[in-house]
């Protein structure tokens, strides 16, 4: 089969590889119709995310066709239609019993990370009960791609974990697509102001358009300055970290009111500074989290019912034998305008 393969930093070809084989009597094999190319898969390529190897096959997203299942899979059967979770869930250890799925002790973030995953023809699904989900009927399968990852992502470690509350002012700084799901989904609370930052203009257009009610086209100093003009000195409710670089982050250490909340979302490289000098008297909280995907189900229900439209963040699709050119699109985006991609197999 033809997959995408992390070689080292900086480096990544498309190689021919086994179809995988089932490994334990929970997996499923799951033959690829859909999958994306996440900000993560870029992070890895920087060398960013050292738990994953050289040789292994990215990616984490995805929608597919139930190819065959293990004994221990009672769930699903051959030939059905299903969306992958990035996060696989064993749904039996101490983590998973807490809904905290991320930290599950055989599972986690391990596709695209330590186990092959799905940018491929066909990929292997550790914990299938718990790590797939099926498609409903005359539900667009481009939008459940989003459902994989950048939605519960943004809506859990950006919109939860940010305590995003009605009537609360809200800066996200990034964006990207990370940022524009946490935009989507902070909407189902209905914050007084959402603002957007990004130095991006055409993104920042995007993001109007998608429900941001102020937008700044700044970094550093200059979008603190925009902030808290827009706030008038205040600051926000909650700052959402939603690019994964130390600008960013203070950015949001420089925004965010007494009493608030600043939520990471972005994937770290590199130290970030705390400036607890400052900060140590003004009750805020700081949450960072992997995503658990725990909020799943209900956001497939809200696509079910078109109270959200994640085919909007995309914004090119591709072969999967063109998936170099997916990627080159994909890291130029300031360039391309791409927001996310989608590969067919």
């Amino acid at each position: 089969m033809k997959a995408l393969v992390y070689k080292g930093p900086g480096q990544k070809i498309v190689e021919d590889r086994p179809t995988p084989e089932l490994k334990d009597a929970t997996d499923a094999i799951v033959k690829i119709t859909k999958t994306t190319i996440c900000g993560t898969d870029l992070h890895i390529l920087k060398g960013d995310v050292p738990t994953c190897s050289p040789g292994r096959i990215l990616g984490h997203e995805g929608i597919g066709v139930v190819e065959k299942v293990g004994a221990g899979v009672t769930t699903f059967h051959s030939g059905d239609r299903v969306l992958i979770s990035c996060i696989s869930a064993c749904g039996r250890c101490e983590y998973c019993r807490r809904g905290m799925y991320s930290h599950c002790t055989t599972g986690g973030w391990i596709l695209g990370n330590v186990i092959d995953g799905t940018q491929a023809e066909y990929v292997r699904i550790p914990h299938a009960d718990t790590s797939l989900y099926r498609i409903p009927e005359a539900v667009d399968e481009e939008a459940l791609v989003m459902l994989s990852d950048i939605l519960p992502t943004g809506f859990e470690c950006g919109v939860l974990n940010g305590k995003v509350t009605p009537g609360a002012t809200v800066a996200i700084v990034g964006a990207g697509p990370i940022g524009m799901a946490a935009l989507l989904t902070a909407q189902f609370y209905s914050p007084a102001e959402i603002i957007m930052i990004d130095p991006d203009k055409n993104r920042l257009e995007v993001a109007q358009r998608f429900g941001a009610t102020k937008t700044v086209n700044a970094t550093g100093n200059k979008a603190t300055e925009a902030v808290m003009n827009l706030t008038a000195g205040r600051g926000v409710d909650t700052a959402i970290e939603a690019v994964g670089i130390p600008a960013s982050f203070l950015t949001c250490e420089d925004i965010v009111a007494p009493g608030g909340t600043i939520a990471n979302i972005g994937v770290h490289g590199v130290k970030v500074d705390l400036h607890l000098e400052r900060l140590w008297s003004q009750n805020i909280s700081i949450t960072t989290r992997l995503v658990d995907t725990v909020t799943t189900p209900m956001l497939l229900k809200t696509v079910e019912a078109h109270k959200i439209d994640p085919t909007r963040l995309i914004t090119h699709r591709f072969k999967l034998n063109k998936i170099l050119d997916a990627y080159d699109t994909f890291g130029r985006a300031s360039e391309t305008r791409a927001m996310k991609v989608i590969i067919e197999a």
